[in-house]
Parts: C-alpha cells; structure tokens; sequence
C-alpha cells in the first residue's frame, strides 16, 4: 500500500486549463509540487484524496499477536508478501502479509482492498532467526538450535561464519519462507547463496570450536 502516488491527473495552468492530464509528483506536503508530462510546466495543486476503508490487520511477532487496523485506498491491490507500516499500541511496525482473509475461511493470495476482511501479517522491522547447529565433529545426536534477534535486513550468506552469544558457527543452508519474494528456491545452499533475516523460516549451520577452547589447553 504505497503513501502517495509517483504520477496523478490534473489540469496544468500552461498547456491543459480545462483537461485533466498526467503530472509526474515532485514534492508533497501542503500544496503538491507537479510536473507537468507534456510541457514540462512546474507548479502547485492539491493532490486528490484518495476513497479509504478501515480494514482489520492481525500483527503477529514470535509467537505473539495483537490487533489494529489501516485506512487502505480502496483503489488499491493488495497481495502476500507486501510490506506497509503499522501503529500498534507498541511501536509503528513494519509488517509483511502472510495471509488475506476474503471471507469465512477463504484466503486469497491478492485481493482488492474492498474486499478484504482481515490482513494478517508478521512483523519483520527486527525478527527471531532460528538457527539449526550440527556440531562439527559431524555428530548427528548432538545437534541443537539457537535463536538469534537481528534487523530484518541482516543478511545470511551460505559459506560465511556467523556469531550469536558464546556460539559460532558456519552457515550451510537457508530455508526461505513462503511470503518471501525475489528467490529462485525455497532451499539455499550454494556457496555465497545470500537471504534477508526476514525472509527465512531457518538456517542451517555447523558449529564451530570457539577461540577459548581452541586455546583452552593452555
């Protein structure tokens, strides 16, 4: 759901007094600063309001939810994996859309905004990565998971060393969630294969000997 719009339809004052024609946005606030697409001519108008609905956004966060709702342009499209901001009684949120409920137990994948009734979304401003550790002897019965608090935008990268807490370890394999866009596969495990935080179901890693243990003979 994006804030303003890049282009609208107004009268330009030089080349177009009585029609309406396609203006490129420069600057909101107040009176908009437009450009106009066909002489170029500069100047001031009111952007048009666009028609909202007050639709219901479940926000959810490890485990936790909480309810809220955003004024949507009924002119609108909206489709999982999209991110907009949220003002919970928490904190303003970035959330993503995991789910669009369009009716009793129907979901739909993108829906219009008038037709939506609950938009159900996890937040990904910072996220729990849940991380799966085999232990680098390769003993399969002494593998364990971690979790780690990061910025959504913290990128994992197959190959390269990871530290959380008093745990280090190589990463070897990223799951990708299915909200997640811009991912050839939902498994990674190339070399230098690269995902967002927030975009990770979980991470698979092999744990590595500390510095203090390596040294721990002396």
């Amino acid at each position: 759901m994006s804030a303003t719009a890049e282009r609208i339809a107004v009268t330009c004052p030089a080349c177009s007094p009585e029609t309406e024609i396609v203006h490129e946005v420069l600057a909101t606030g107040g009176q908009a600063t437009v450009r106009c697409t066909d002489c170029e001519h500069v100047h001031k108008t009111e952007l048009p309001t666009p028609e909202t609905r007050s639709v219901s956004v479940i926000v959810s966060q490890d485990g936790d939810s909480t309810s809220t709702t955003v004024e949507a342009p009924l002119d609108e499209e909206i489709a999982v994996g999209e991110e907009f901001i949220v003002d919970t009684d928490e904190a303003l949120l970035t959330v993503r859309i995991t789910s669009l409920e369009v009716g009793t137990e129907q979901r739909a994948e993108r829906t219009p905004v008038e037709e939506v009734e609950t938009i159900w979304t996890r937040v990904v401003d910072n996220v729990r990565a849940d991380v799966t550790m085999h232990p680098h002897d390769g003993r399969h019965d002494a593998t364990r998971s971690i979790e780690m608090y990061v910025p959504g935008d913290y990128e994992f990268t197959v190959s390269e060393d990871e530290k959380a807490g008093d745990h280090q370890f190589t990463v070897t394999g990223l799951h990708v969630r299915e909200d997640a866009r811009g991912y050839d596969f939902a498994k990674l495990d190339h070399d230098g294969d690269t995902a967002l935080a927030k975009d990770l179901k979980r991470v698979y890693a092999r744990e590595e000997a500390s510095r203090a243990t390596a040294w721990s003979g002396w």
